[in-house]
């Protein structure tokens, strides 16, 4: 999706973090998740570093990449905003990786739900284009039935479906409509 397509969606919020480590959220835009047919998508909060280390397990999270205090504060911080904007019945869809799912946990909603078209392709961008459509699909599919939706995942996933590259905790209110299938 092109930069110029990618202003045309309807709410694009992103949440910073000033150095008092403070979040300033466009709640307005957190809002529109309320709207039939919009969602938002959260790149995992603060993680240090880049990948995961050699021999990475899924099921071991002592072998990934974590979040670090900070990134467990951040999540915690953005579950309070969509929390006041949407109660606490969203439902949160996230990927494997340990980061993404303590993210997920720390936002609040209803128990998160693992989403393997969510899990990264950084290792193995050769699955991008069919990963990407398959959470393309499965978004067609299910964005009626799931509301509000926040889905977590890695930057790769989140720039190949926006052309966004979002910073840790950046969130995306997107409408699904928009997404080219």
């Amino acid at each position: 999706m092109g930069r110029n397509l990618l202003f045309t969606f309807f709410g694009f919020v992103s949440l910073f973090y000033a150095a008092s480590g403070s979040v300033a959220v466009a709640k307005s835009n957190l809002a529109d998740l309320k709207k039939p047919g919009y969602f938002a998508i959260v790149r995992h909060t603060r993680a240090p570093g880049t990948g995961d280390p050699a021999g990475f397990k899924l099921d071991d999270c002592k072998t990934q990449r974590n979040l670090s205090a900070d990134g467990v504060a951040q999540a915690k911080r953005l579950g309070k905003e969509l929390k006041a904007t949407l109660g606490s019945e969203f439902f949160v869809y996230t990927s494997e990786w340990c980061r993404c799912r303590d993210t997920a946990k720390n936002l609040g909603g209803r128990s998160p739900q693992t989403l393997t078209a969510l899990n990264s392709f950084f290792q193995d961008p050769k699955t991008e284009a069919s990963q990407t459509q398959e959470l393309k699909k499965w978004l067609s599919e299910n964005i009626g039935s799931k509301h509000p939706l926040i889905l977590v995942t890695h930057q790769v996933n989140i720039t190949a479906l926006t052309g966004v590259f979002p910073s840790e905790g950046e969130v995306l209110v997107l409408n699904a409509a928009d997404l080219k299938h």
